[in-house]
């Protein structure tokens, strides 16, 4: 058994560790899309192609299990290669404009790096696997392999099930927002969760391990700065966890991430602020809602 530290993200109800079976890796385990349309595309949300006139990019559209795939194709400098893989209906959702008790919610978006501790095969065929279940569901917006490739799992516009019973801290405050009664508030409402693959060397409950690759380094650099989000409001999901129990990722070189980062010019080229709506005061009938239950169990 393997305590999966970068896929422990909401499916505990309690601040306790977890133990999860060793992910299987078979072939065609996971489903890519990897047809001639979608690769080396990148995945965006649905709404930034109304917004985007830029004759530098090929956009695309297709429908997939009910959900809209917006993409479009950089046609100009370092480009990783990329593929979609969308994970089951049940491991995300939409992003709301308001918490449970029927306040405005519109945080600016963060980025949250995890890591698999699994190999990228067998952790998208989990987010392909139906979990009715809302204290199983788990996802990454998106993930980067040991070869660099970018791996789109959940469209930026939809909320991916990242990182439960989690607060942001930082020149705002602290942020979270409670979407789910069930649940604890998390940072998933407005966070972009991006986990790199664990080398092979680091698939224990260790501290460290070898470390990335150049080449998911060059790509996690190149997607951050599509994202448009600032470096601080760039963070990590052992420092958003409330837990504690959260290490991920493991070994990772900020100094070196930066300095690849700020290559780039920083611009929201996937939308993820054409989702953010301006604050609007609740209405009477949110107003009369029971305020949400307390706890601090990991939820959704």
């Amino acid at each position: 058994m393997l305590l999966f530290i970068g896929l422990l993200l909401l499916v505990v109800q309690s601040d306790s560790a977890r133990s999860f079976p060793e992910l299987p890796d078979p072939p065609g385990e996971a489903r890519i899309l990897s047809q001639r349309q979608n690769a080396d595309q990148m995945l965006v949300a649905a709404c930034q192609l109304e917004q985007e006139a830029d004759p530098n990019f090929n956009h695309r559209t297709q429908t997939l299990e009910g959900i809209t795939l917006a993409t479009k194709q950089v046609q100009s400098g370092f480009v990783p290669r990329q593929r979609v893989a969308l994970a089951h209906p049940s491991n995300f959702d939409r992003r709301f404009v308001r918490d449970v008790r029927g306040r405005s919610v519109s945080n600016e978006p963060i980025v949250v790096l995890h890591e698999t501790v699994g190999s990228a095969n067998g952790v998208i065929g989990l987010f392909q696997t139906n979990h009715p279940r809302d204290e199983d569901q788990l996802s990454y917006h998106t993930l980067i392999t040991l070869s660099g490739t970018v791996i789109y799992i959940v469209p930026p516009d939809k909320r991916a099930f990242g990182a439960g019973n989690s607060v942001f801290r930082g020149p705002q405050g602290a942020e979270a927002v409670q979407t789910n009664p069930k649940f604890p508030a998390s940072v998933n409402n407005f966070a972009y969760h991006i986990s790199l693959e664990t080398p092979s060397d680091g698939m224990h409950n260790g501290r460290r391990h070898s470390g990335y690759t150049r080449a998911q380094y060059e790509s996690l650099g190149w997607l951050v700065a599509k994202t448009g989000v600032p470096d601080e409001r760039i963070t990590t999901h052992k420092a958003v966890d409330r837990s504690g129990s959260r290490q991920d990722p493991r070994s990772f070189s900020f100094d070196r991430f930066r300095k690849i980062l700020n290559s780039y010019p920083r611009q929201d080229e996937i939308g993820l602020r054409c989702g953010v709506q301006p604050p609007e005061p609740p209405d009477d009938l949110h107003q009369n809602q029971p305020p949400a239950p307390s706890g601090n169990a990991i939820g959704r």
